[in-house]
């Protein structure tokens, strides 16, 4: 590891003495977060919260690459490589309950360059996933008519303002907040199941015209085998964001035990939610009718195409879904950046913390750059699978990050240990990589963006932050240690 050992800090106070890594002695009190403020419950709504908006919207699409079949058996290996993946990270914040997350075990286990690269990664997704969002609650503001409003810049720019605002309050009341509108999306998703399993029809599902110069296809596989793989992305949508309730570690109570808890049970209810809502879109109004609809639960409600009072109940749901993961993914990317910040491998002002012990800067940094996105572009599909890229990089170095906890360092203190141990890791390793490889079917204009913006964050760590890293930040001092204890070992 290499530090500075004297240059201070951006932000830091002048003429304090520096220590290690040219941090002053003040330098973790100005970036400490509000302890013991989440329990398992919170933290499993947030689990949940980051995903609900996906259930709404976007799986549809992978209809049209995959037909339902192909879909189906996308959504079914995806939801494998999730669940062997929160297993790990289960495991992994038991043993480092830091807010660094994923970016912390690949630390632990990968050394600084693994650290910054998964880092990286994450922060590439929760960055661009909340600016897609925004756009599409403004598709649903447009469209329910609310207020007279368009879809365009001043929703957006309601939407970051007001919910980075209520982060900038405080995380209890930000968790609290994202509880409740995540139970109203999840009661509309169940209300939406019974609904529409009334007008279930199995005959439904396969009535995409089957492409018969695909290989392997049939009824049940219209773009033949290589459509289950082109339907990867999408049957993430059901899954993806899962994996930051870690980043909630040093605001929760018991970390070690309550993490592992929320993080499981999180997934198990995502995937009664996935299944529900799959089947029921599909069964009810057929996979050709809603495989390209931007609201494909409220078209599926619609068979003569005439609004229904379920319709516009669960078109209103839709609008809390997207409410939820938008504001549960700022929250997310804020304590990433936090994490990378308060360890030198991103600019160290941006990890300060206000009163309230919220990371202002990681807020509102993040925040500006999303919504310049969104009004910008108004391309949120394309900003959706540029965040899946990055989340494909950083899936696929989380696990690889357990595998080699676990080879290298076995007696290493664990409260929660992973099912399977590194037999679990390494099926959602390979299926991470399959799914990273998947992007480029999909979109390789977003595939190629995201290796750009990764090209241009690895630079700079190699040129400049990599040199500055602080020795005292906590994902740094496990790695100091576990460094010391195999020091000792060899001698």
């Amino acid at each position: 590891m290499t530090v500075n050992p004297a240059r201070p800090a951006p932000g830091d106070s002048p003429g304090t003495p520096p220590e290690a890594g040219g941090a002053p002695d003040d330098y973790l009190e100005r970036r400490a977060l509000r302890r013991g403020s989440a329990g398992w419950l919170l933290l499993t709504g947030l689990g949940v919260a980051y995903v609900v908006s996906g259930d709404f919207s976007g799986w549809n699409f992978g209809l049209a690459e995959g037909g339902f079949g192909g879909l189906a058996i996308a959504m079914v290996l995806m939801g494998i490589m999730y669940g062997c993946m929160v297993f790990s990270l289960a495991e992994l914040s038991s043993v480092l309950p830091t807010a660094g997350g994923g970016y912390g075990f690949a630390r632990r286990a990968l050394g600084p360059w693994g650290g910054f690269l998964t880092g990286t990664a994450i922060l590439i997704e929760y960055v661009l996933a909340p600016a897609a969002i925004s756009i599409f609650i403004g598709d649903y503001v447009e469209s329910l008519g609310l207020f007279g409003l368009t879809s365009g810049w001043p929703v957006y720019l309601f939407c970051f303002v007001v919910f980075i605002g209520i982060h900038l309050w405080g995380v209890g009341e930000a968790l609290r907040f994202s509880f409740v509108v995540t139970g109203i999306a999840v009661t509309a998703l169940l209300i939406f199941a019974v609904g529409a399993f009334t007008r279930f029809d199995a005959a439904n599902l396969n009535d995409i015209p089957v492409d018969a110069s695909a290989f392997g296809s049939n009824s049940w596989l219209p773009m033949g085998l290589l459509g289950i793989w082109a339907a990867f992305p999408f049957g993430m949508w059901f899954f993806l964001g899962v994996e930051g309730v870690p980043l909630a570690a040093e605001e929760t109570r018991e970390p070690a035990r309550t993490l592992p808890k929320a993080i499981r049970w999180s997934m198990a209810i995502l995937v009664v939610l996935a299944l529900l809502t799959f089947f029921a879109s599909a069964g009810s109004r057929g996979a050709a009718a809603i495989q390209d609809a931007g609201n494909p639960l409220v078209e599926a409600l619609q068979p003569d195409g005439e609004p229904t009072t379920l319709s516009r109940i669960i078109n209103y749901a839709g609008l809390a879904g997207l409410v939820a993961s938008f504001f549960s993914l700022i929250y997310a990317g804020s304590r990433q950046l936090f994490a990378l910040s308060r360890a030198g491998y991103l600019p160290r002002f941006l990890s300060l913390t206000s009163r309230r012990k919220a990371p202002y800067l990681g807020l509102l940094v993040p925040g500006a750059i999303g919504f310049g996105l969104a009004a910008a572009t108004g391309d949120g599909a394309r900003m959706l699978n540029v965040a899946v890229f990055g989340a494909t990089i950083s899936y696929a170095l989380m696990s690889l990050s357990h595998i080699v906890l676990r080879r290298r360092e076995p007696e290493l203190h664990r409260p929660y240990r992973t099912p399977g141990g590194v037999a679990t890791s390494s099926v959602a390793l390979t299926l991470a990589c399959a799914a990273l490889v998947a992007t480029f079917l999909v979109d390789v204009v977003a595939a190629v963006i995201a290796l750009v913006v990764y090209g241009v964050a690895v630079a700079y760590f190699g040129f400049y932050s990599r040199h500055h890293l602080v020795a005292k930040a906590p994902e740094e001092e496990f790695a100091a240690l576990a460094a010391a204890e195999a020091e000792l070992d060899r001698g």
